[in-house]
């Protein structure tokens, strides 16, 4: 499929799986049903084993879209060394994020590239469904444009205190009543926001000494860029994005720590970051 980068307001969207299949045939699937064209898909692959590679060769001659599978050897948690080769070989300016276990709304992607903002970060929200909703997802109900608003069974299932956040699952197009709504400050969360890629080249991407999920994809990245002068600004009630069920992960001691250097050193430029890939890649 030919390049998307000379295309008007053209995204790249950068899926980080580990391994997880279904998940990743889920989210394929609903990019069949964005409402923009000029997109191309990077699944930065932490090693997963050979399923993954072969459902992407699989559905490659059948979506509308271009797909890039980038792999690395499984030594373990090795996230943002992905996301850096993701970067580098980007073919577009703009960058969405995007976890393996997260579905996007049919107008993701849109809200993303027509909201986006020189030197800013956009930060959007997810709606956490619960084991049993998870298990109900099929392709046909993805097809289907069930997961395009909130369904009764999300709504009671919210109520039941299973799934959280429901209300994130809203899209409002109304500058104004966003506004109203949401006063709080952006907040980046690693599964669903969206940059210049010149912005994550000027800090060199992600740190790669971040060796366990958490803080290293999202907290930290933000912080650089803001020392740069990038502003987060909130994409609630829009780019909806519903996070598929899995055991919660635990917070990395070591993770803390580097961040808490990071604060103290204040340098928005990491030294263990995208220009090697940059480099290699030339």
């Amino acid at each position: 499929m030919p390049s998307q980068s000379g295309q008007k307001n053209a995204v790249s969207l950068v899926i980080a799986v580990y391994n997880s299949a279904a998940y990743l045939e889920f989210i394929l699937t609903s990019l069949e049903r964005q409402s923009m064209d000029a997109f191309e898909v990077i699944v930065a692959d932490d090693g997963s084993g050979p399923e993954i590679g072969a459902l992407i060769e699989r559905m490659k001659s059948s979506v509308r879209y271009p797909i890039m599978h980038l792999w690395q050897d499984d030594s373990g948690f090795r996230k943002n060394v992905m996301l850096n080769k993701a970067i580098a070989a980007a073919r577009t300016d703009y960058l969405i994020f995007i976890d393996g276990d997260c579905l996007p709304h049919r107008e993701f992607l849109r809200d993303h590239s027509t909201h986006r903002a020189k030197d800013a970060i956009l930060c959007g929200r997810r709606v956490n469904l619960s084991r049993q909703l998870t298990e109900r997802i099929s392709l046909d109900l993805i097809r289907s444009g069930a997961y395009d608003r909130l369904s009764f069974p999300m709504l009671v299932d919210g109520l039941l205190a299973r799934s959280s956040n429901i209300e994130d699952g809203v899209r409002i197009t109304n500058h104004l009543i966003r506004t109203l709504l949401h006063r709080n400050e952006a907040r980046i969360l690693g599964c669903n926001f969206s940059v210049e890629k010149s912005l994550l080249e000027k800090i060199n991407g992600f740190n790669e000494d971040y060796r366990a999920p958490g803080i290293g994809e999202d907290t930290d990245i933000a912080f650089r860029l803001s020392l740069i002068g990038v502003r987060l600004i909130p994409l609630r009630y829009l780019a909806i994005l519903y996070h598929l069920y899995h055991p919660p992960t635990p917070a990395s001691a070591d993770n803390k720590k580097i961040f808490e250097r990071a604060l103290q050193l204040r340098q928005a430029r990491c030294l263990n970051g995208l220009a090697k890939h940059e480099s290699a890649g030339r």
